[in-house]
């Protein structure tokens, strides 16, 4: 990698590497060392890096979609959802050989910060988690929905739809207001 790809030094990281393939793990572990990250754990199955997250505090996850019985997606949403997830605002980056545009919106759905393609290179790695240290998202929560921002860009509101953050900003301005004024 160049100076230019390589600006953060990524050492004190604790990553978490989830796959149920025992090769792609001992990959992902050499990709991990090579970008001078020492401290990770590794998990052949989605249930027990659940409960390793309990132990482990990760700074970020990588996540294999497909496994047995507990996919990657259900993983994501049980780190995401579930009342005893020890960390749900964890960044989590999907692993995949699937890369349809459909399984993309199914994992950015599901709560996922990053996707990453398989094959995989300490690259392709770094980029995912320069990413996520560049472009912070804001966590949303909505009856069907937890998780990171889905959107990428500011792209206003959908068609048809009153903008919303126009509102929110006024109701918000209006609150300011009325908590300065003299009484």
């Amino acid at each position: 990698m160049s100076d230019q790809n390589s600006r953060y030094v990524l050492e004190n990281l604790n990553v978490m590497v989830i796959d149920d393939n025992k090769h792609m793990r001992s990959l992902i572990c050499e990709i991990l060392q090579a970008l001078g990250i020492r401290n990770f754990c590794t998990a052949g199955d989605a249930a027990s890096a659940f409960k390793e997250l309990k132990h482990f505090q990760a700074d970020i996850i990588i996540v294999d979609w497909h496994m047995e019985p507990l996919d990657g997606i259900d993983f994501v949403k049980l780190v995401r959802t579930a009342k005893d997830s020890a960390n749900p605002y964890v960044p989590i980056v999907m692993l995949t050989g699937f890369t349809e545009y459909r399984r993309v919106v199914e994992a950015r759905d599901a709560g996922v910060n990053e996707f990453l393609a398989k094959p995989i290179s300490a690259k392709a790695v770094y980029q995912r988690f320069a990413s996520i240290i560049d472009n912070p998202r804001s966590f949303i929560r909505t009856k069907k929905y937890f998780g990171p921002d889905r959107r990428r860009q500011d792209m206003g509101p959908p068609r048809g739809v009153a903008e919303r953050r126009k509102d929110a900003e006024e109701g918000a301005a209006a609150e300011d207001s009325s908590e300065h004024a003299p009484i």
